[in-house]
């Protein structure tokens, strides 16, 4: 049996099978480049959206997407922004640039590695203009950290982790730093429109850059990394409009019900977007993604009330809560369109994916971690799995592994002592959205759905709204053995329990799989770059900085502290 396990491990590593796929057409029908556009919400919860079967409230825009598209209904990424922004733009796992450990804090001095190349500077030289609109969060304390230096042409929006919805102001949770300013047009300070909430201001800005980019003659890059539904500042953590709450007066728990307003609004930026694609006759040469960079925290730092549910754990967890992620796909490019793609697939496969379906070539070079699955993806809805290692998290600071290998989990070591190695939400049964018992015509009523139901291959109807519904519906299996991964290693059949109720570890029949993740661990480990992470500086404070987030690293410190909060001195300086 070990014999086999190995082998099929060996198999998964010599990957030029899957490379010889990806010389195969992108399926373009014509030779001009396809836009890409990349939509990411930010801890955003697994079961958040209403394709997954909840009702609590609603989300038409996003549902639309993923029924007249695929729903990305296996997609995995890191449980926290910075590694999981990290994986996406670099198409590598953290461990191979510094970013395993923990997230970039705003008062940190360093980045994700500079020795990895970017989505963004790879498109660029395809010829693509390539911009950023929202959250940055890989290092900003040199230029040479921040987005374009990294190969966007623009950037509008924050560098760090987060900010006040209204005020674009940061306060780190941590050492007592003052209040910052984070927002800009490229390297500069912007401060127009000031009171306009985040998520309108960042989505009037993709329609602008979506609206002149015909004028360019470039195909369009576009990564929209949206605030919502993350928290806000722990003064005021959740905000959305107050026509935004009225709708959801139905739900009984403040913060949850905020956090409704918070998604619905994200759920209409979806809508403008691909309003806004239409609109300008763009829609139809254009690949679309939206996703959540991982799971929701619906308790603890950060809480968002986020539910990650039927999963276990949550963001920055190891556990499919903290690691799978709600995601769908758009393109009149892909020939399984109105499909579930069921298909594993990591954020890091996006790079060579997209690569692919607009005809780069990658250099083996790169060394990428993530696969092109394109073939899968544009091709049929019967196209063959591809057996995918995913690498979860392998942290040696708090003695955390994780990885995923065709049907099985290997996991070791958990954080924050396993208060969140559990099922954190429930899906609400009582608070339904008044909009539940027309939720197809909601759908089909959407601007999304206006916009994509042109492109469809078969009408968007009731049944087949359903029956996609049900074919995403993650059955739990039986609980059988739990697991400590604080105390003992854990071993899941993900394809018969997803929701990682009976350890296999002990099972004598497994002990060949067990031993090979474990093996396969050791070799990741050997690879492996220490992570980039480095201690708090002081004089990165905004009291020493004109109350604003700089490049502290190399602009020089004020020599007197200033009084910084919600209002004062950022561009009135």
């Amino acid at each position: 049996m070990r014999v086999v396990i190995l082998s099929a491990l060996l198999l998964l590593l010599n990957r030029d099978w899957v490379k010889a796929e990806s010389t195969t057409s992108s399926n373009r029908t014509n030779n001009k480049l396809p836009n890409i556009i990349i939509i990411l919400a930010d801890d955003m919860g697994f079961d958040d959206v209403s394709f997954r079967g909840g009702r609590e409230f609603l989300t038409p825009n996003i549902d639309a997407l993923a029924y007249h598209g695929r729903i990305l209904d296996r997609l995995y990424a890191p449980a926290m922004c910075t590694p999981s922004r990290g994986a996406l733009l670099s198409g590598k796992y953290p461990i191979h640039t510094g970013t395993q450990h923990f997230v970039i804090s705003n008062e940190e001095p360093w980045a994700l590695s500079l020795n990895a190349t970017l989505m963004p500077e790879i498109f660029r030289e395809a010829g693509y203009s390539t911009n950023l609109i929202g959250k940055w969060h890989l290092g900003f304390a040199k230029p040479e950290y921040t987005p374009t230096h990294r190969g966007f042409d623009y950037h509008y929006g924050y560098w760090g982790g987060y900010i006040d919805y209204y005020q674009r102001r940061a306060q780190m949770p941590v050492d007592n730093y003052t209040m910052g300013y984070d927002f800009r047009r490229n390297m500069q300070l912007e401060c127009s429109e000031r009171g306009v909430y985040v998520t309108d201001l960042l989505t009037n800005e993709a329609e602008r850059l979506i609206r002149e980019q015909p004028g360019k003659q470039k195909p369009l890059f576009l990564m929209l990394g949206h605030l919502a539904p993350h928290t806000a500042n722990t003064d005021d953590p959740l905000q959305a409009p107050e026509e935004e709450l009225r709708k959801f007066a139905h739900i009984k728990d403040p913060n949850r019900r905020k956090y409704a307003g918070m998604v619905s609004r994200l759920d209409q930026s979806v809508g403008r977007i691909i309003s806004a694609l239409a609109r300008s006759e763009q829609l139809e040469n254009s690949i679309v993604i939206f996703y959540s960079d991982n799971g929701g925290p619906s308790v603890g730092l950060f809480a968002n009330t986020g539910s990650n549910f039927p999963l276990k754990g949550q963001k920055n967890t190891p556990w499919e809560g903290g690691v799978r992620v709600a995601g769908a796909i758009w393109s009149p490019l892909l020939e399984a369109r109105g499909n579930v793609f069921t298909q594993p697939i990591y954020v890091g496969d996006f790079l060579p994916t997209l690569a692919h379906a607009v005809g780069i070539d990658l250099p083996q070079s790169l060394k990428l971690d993530g696969i092109d699955l394109w073939p899968q993806l544009a091709g049929t809805k019967d196209a063959v799995h591809v057996p995918r290692e995913i690498l979860h998290n392998l942290d040696d600071v708090w003695r955390v592994s994780s990885l995923m290998l065709g049907q099985w989990k290997y996991v070791n070591g958990t954080t924050s002592a396993g208060q969140y190695d559990n099922l954190l939400m429930y899906r609400e049964l009582d608070d339904l959205d008044p909009r539940a018992s027309r939720y197809v015509v909601e759908v089909r009523n959407s601007p999304a759905s206006k916009a994509l139901a042109p492109f469809d291959l078969q009408r968007l109807t009731q049944s087949r709204i359903n029956n996609l519904s049900r074919a995403v519906k993650v059955r739990c299996g039986d609980f059988q053995r739990g697991c400590n991964a604080l105390v003992e290693e854990c071993l899941f059949d993900l394809s018969v329990d997803p929701c990682e109720t009976n350890n296999l570890a002990y099972s004598k029949p497994h002990s060949d799989v067990l031993s090979a993740l474990r093996e396969r661990i050791h070799q990741l480990r050997a690879g492996a770059v220490a992570p980039g992470n480095r201690p708090s500086a002081s004089y990165a404070d905004p009291s020493l900085h004109k109350c604003t987030w700089d490049n502290f690293e190399v602009k020089p410190a004020g020599s007197v502290r200033l009084e910084c909060d919600y209002h004062g001195l950022p561009c009135d300086a």
